[in-house]
């Protein structure tokens, strides 16, 4: 019997992370429509002209800072992942990983369910809450793709997961490691996308910054919102782990440029609870399965810098899922 096709993607890493390296990650990343929602040419201008030659030299230095014996830890992990969901699969499954920007590119992946000679093919991207700039960016590719080939399999799409049981389970029990009776404040800390991309998600028209604590309830009107979704991922860990509503905050890191972002800012949140007196800080950083740029430096190193800096003590991230076995029980089961 033919095998059935999965496809891991997640975000992507820089091949190196030397400054010519980055700057083609950072240039095929920000060029992306989805991700920088603007008119193509003033998206050009910016990206090329601006900010790609300004910043990778400064991002070149922090992924020096997380590059290991294992070369990224996002490519690192992502690669155990699928290596360890292929055991567990079996031999009715052919798994494949991808990244949507550099390498191992969507396309060499889905070239290599081709000549496997797949039935059919099941998309998992590696965000679990949705967003038109990271979900929504994999899927339209992949179905451009396919749409050139001249015979095209059955083909699903897992949209998000970021109400998984076994993913939740992890997070918490990750938490706990830590003693989360030994910390002042919780933050569930997402990574930012610009307020308008949450406007756009919003299909009635009605719903988006225009209802008082529009993300607080997760309902019809905005299931499809990024950020209505990481409140949904906040609270049901907040309640795995017994905390009550004022005991945690949910914010957004990785701003890029001045226009309104979702909001509260990380930094702003730290400088709020730095103010009242809070010392200790238990962040996690529910938008990614495995621990990256964002996790390892600018939640540990940088955010931890910033908060002694304000009166606080310390800030401790909860690890991310990496190659958790019950991870991969959550992956097996999106993929049947």
């Amino acid at each position: 019997m033919a095998k059935k096709g999965i496809l891991l993607v997640n975000l992507g890493t820089p091949d190196s992370p030397e400054v010519k390296d980055v700057r083609k990650y950072l240039d095929q990343f920000l060029m992306d429509e989805r991700v920088i929602d603007i008119p193509k040419l003033n998206r050009t201008l910016l990206v090329k002209g601006i900010i790609v030659p300004f910043r990778s030299p400064k991002t070149s230095k922090l992924y020096k800072e997380i590059w290991n014996e294992n070369g990224s830890p996002l490519l690192y992990y992502s690669e155990l992942q699928a290596k360890m969901l292929q055991e567990k699969l079996g031999n009715e499954y052919q798994v494949e990983l991808a990244m949507r920007y550099q390498n191992p590119s969507i396309e060499q992946a889905l070239e290599k369910l081709k000549k496997g000679l797949v039935s059919s093919i099941k998309v998992i991207p590696l965000f679990p809450q949705y967003a038109s700039a990271s979900t929504g960016s994999v899927l339209q590719l992949v179905m451009e793709l396919l749409s050139k080939w001249p015979t095209i399999p059955p083909v699903s799409f897992v949209n998000s997961f970021h109400d998984n049981e076994l993913m939740l389970e992890i997070f918490a029990d990750n938490a706990k490691k830590h003693g989360v009776e030994n910390y002042d404040h919780v933050l569930f800390s997402f990574h930012g996308l610009p307020q308008r991309q949450m406007t756009k998600s919003d299909h009635t028209g009605k719903y988006c910054l225009k209802v008082n604590n529009c993300c607080d309830n997760y309902n019809d009107a905005n299931k499809f919102c990024y950020s209505a979704q990481c409140h949904h991922t906040a609270k049901l860990l907040a309640q795995k782990l017994g905390l009550a509503r004022e005991n945690y905050s949910v914010c957004y890191q990785s701003r890029l440029g001045k226009e309104p972002w979702i909001q509260p800012y990380t930094t702003d949140v730290l400088k709020k609870l730095a103010e009242e007196g809070k010392k200790r800080l238990l962040v996690f950083s529910p938008a990614f399965v495995a621990d990256c740029l964002e996790t390892l430096y600018e939640i540990t190193v940088e955010y931890n810098e910033e908060f002694k800096e304000l009166g606080g003590e310390h800030v401790q991230l909860v690890e991310s899922l990496n190659d958790d076995p019950r991870f991969i029980e959550a992956l097996v089961e999106m993929s049947k």
